[in-house]
């Protein structure tokens, strides 16, 4: 006779785990080690485990969603404006999967996080990635976005970054202003796997943007620059404890750099440079004069002059450097390990005389984290 097959002394899974159990492990633990008054963590580890076994996911509780989404801040090694990790504010918005909601949605995070110039660290985070039933998408880059229209001759006015998202908009029925401009904002586009995509226009009491001016260069401000107040990154997923959120925009407030020395002067963005230079009338016919060099500080000093005069949050790329290391110095007090990306740590002009230039960082990738999405994104203080 055939002997009998013993029982198996752990539960059979009712559907193959959609999240790495590890992951979840780690984070649930690490939340408990860091709020000691949540109590043993053994209780909590079992529920997490027993949800993944019968549904293939989980669901985090509201303290975690917070905790996890301001850890991923902390985590994020491009960013240098992780100082104020523990004051972002979390919006729990998970219930919302339908397209226009959540466009709705983004329109009142910027206007909680223009704060009439006082920009506030906010992040929505929406429905997650679940066993066939993927969340939400947001394809601009971020929720502010200037279009970029492509010309007969080559040339693009506006923002060359955003010629693709902008032909987008345009397929999906979008109608820009007339005459079209160099500053026109784009319209959010939010898709779902199984829905129609929405197109949704801001509207202009969500858009808090700034003119730029010069304190000794009258002229400049006569060009029509400006540029929006709120960096919202939307287009990169969150993860926290093995679950993706693909749609979590989240903003920190600007470092003036990242306008004045990536989007204004960047070949791939404005491309302003050249322009200024002539009107400077500096001799632009070759590099050895470093004339991009005194184009570059002037315009810096416009984007920060602009907008300490109309009253809007920026930081200047020495403080945030500062800034930083003050940061760095409390997580190695705190026993943990602050990851860093030399080449986006330290700012795009003058980096050899700041304080995060003379030093090696660690660059190991840690989770909770954020993590490029359908569209590449960067971080909260990246342009």
């Amino acid at each position: 006779m055939a002997p009998v097959p013993s029982c198996p002394t752990e539960a059979i899974p009712l559907r193959r785990p959609f999240v790495d159990l590890a992951e979840a492990d780690e984070f649930i633990r690490l939340h408990h080690a860091e709020h000691p008054e949540l109590g043993p963590v053994g209780q909590r580890l079992a529920e997490v485990r027993a949800e993944v076994a019968a549904t293939g996911t989980y669901r985090h509780t509201a303290e975690e969603l917070v905790f996890g989404a301001r850890v991923a801040w902390r985590n994020s090694a491009r960013c240098i404006g992780r100082l104020y990790w523990r004051s972002l504010k979390v919006r729990d918005l998970r219930d919302l999967r339908d397209p226009k909601e959540v466009a709705d949605e983004c329109v009142e995070h910027l206007k909680l996080a223009g704060n009439g110039g006082r920009i506030r660290p906010v992040i929505s985070v929406f429905a997650p990635d679940e066993p066939d039933r993927p969340g939400p998408r947001i394809r601009n880059e971020q929720l502010i976005r200037y279009a970029g229209y492509p010309g007969s001759d080559g040339g693009v006015l506006g923002d060359r970054r955003n010629v693709e998202i902008t032909a987008r908009a345009l397929e999906l029925g979008w109608r820009p202003p007339a005459p079209r401009g160099p500053f026109d904002v784009l319209p959010l586009v939010v898709e779902r796997e199984d829905a129609e995509p929405c197109l949704v226009e801001l509207p202009r009491d969500a858009v808090l943007e700034v003119p730029i001016s010069h304190p000794e260069l009258p002229w400049l401000g006569e060009l029509g620059l400006r540029w929006h107040a709120v960096p919202a990154i939307s287009g990169m997923r969150l993860r926290i404890g093995g679950i993706d959120y693909p749609a979590a925009p989240f903003n920190g407030w600007y470092m003036g750099t990242e306008i004045g020395a990536r989007n204004f002067a960047d070949a791939d963005r404005y491309d302003l440079l050249p322009y200024l230079g002539r009107r400077m009338g500096l001799d632009t016919s070759s590099v050895r004069s470093l004339w991009k060099d005194r184009v570059l500080v002037e315009l810096n000093r416009a984007v920060l002059h602009s907008f300490a005069q109309a009253g809007v949050t920026i930081t200047d790329h020495h403080t945030e450097s500062d800034r930083f290391l003050t940061h760095l110095g409390k997580e190695e007090a705190a026993g943990r390990s602050c990851p860093a990306d030399w080449t986006w740590i330290v700012p795009p002009m003058s980096g050899g005389i700041t304080s995060v230039f003379h030093r090696y960082y660690d660059k190991r990738e840690l989770v909770p984290n954020f993590f490029p999405g359908d569209t590449e994104g960067v971080c909260p203080v990246i342009h």
